[in-house]
């Protein structure tokens, strides 16, 4: 029976040996997510947002590997998923504070410093910018209103087209004011991930 090497590259083991440390280098960052299966490990805490056992990751780590659901899975595909997890890689992720993993009681959860890996993933759980969206429904909604007013629906009609114009224009200028300061925090936020990757 061959042994699986369970010991860490000497990226992670000089940061974890680093109580101190508040970030990771890029080097450990990208040693972590080299592997397809800690970022699918990052994927599913990121959807779940809480604590997961080991069982329930490990099935649905080896359902998508599989390429199939996970009640479709055989005893085979789910240990030798859960066995990888269990021996390698969440223990490196632990090690490396991306994850806090009880491996006596079988229960994982996304610790703080996964912040810094999840911008390096190409998911859509951390972007939500859907500003495309708001646009196009305030557009749509200013130009129903101005054909209302040219159309001479009641009360709408009865606004002068300067005036609901000067709406529309106002309501769009409101909106990419938002927008800008909506960026400018989230900015911020990557800055400040940013500053602690060395």
């Amino acid at each position: 029976m061959s042994s699986v090497d369970t010991s860490l590259p000497e990226e992670i083991t000089s940061v974890t040996d680093d109580s101190s440390a508040d970030g990771l280098s890029k080097d450990v960052i990208f040693e972590l997510l080299k592997n397809r299966r800690r970022r699918e490990v990052l994927s599913y805490l990121l959807d779940c947002e809480g604590t997961v056992t080991l069982s329930e990751l490990a099935e649905q780590i080896a359902a998508w590997e599989n390429d199939t659901t996970v009640d479709q899975l055989n005893s085979d595909q789910r240990k030798r998923v859960y066995v990888a997890l269990y021996q390698t890689h969440l223990p490196k992720m632990d090690d490396a504070g991306i994850i806090e993993y009880d491996q006596d009681r079988g229960l994982i959860d996304l610790s703080d410093n996964a912040d810094l890996l999840v911008m390096y993933l190409d998911t859509e759980t951390h972007t939500h910018d859907r500003w495309d969206r708001w646009y196009a429904a305030l557009s749509l909604a200013g130009l129903l209103v101005l054909l209302a007013g040219v159309g001479g629906v009641p009360v709408v009609g009865a606004i002068p087209l300067s005036i609901l114009s000067v709406l529309v224009v106002g309501a769009v200028c409101c909106l990419s004011a938002v927008h800008v300061v909506v960026n400018k925090r989230i900015q911020r936020h990557v800055d400040g991930k940013l500053s602690r990757i060395e």
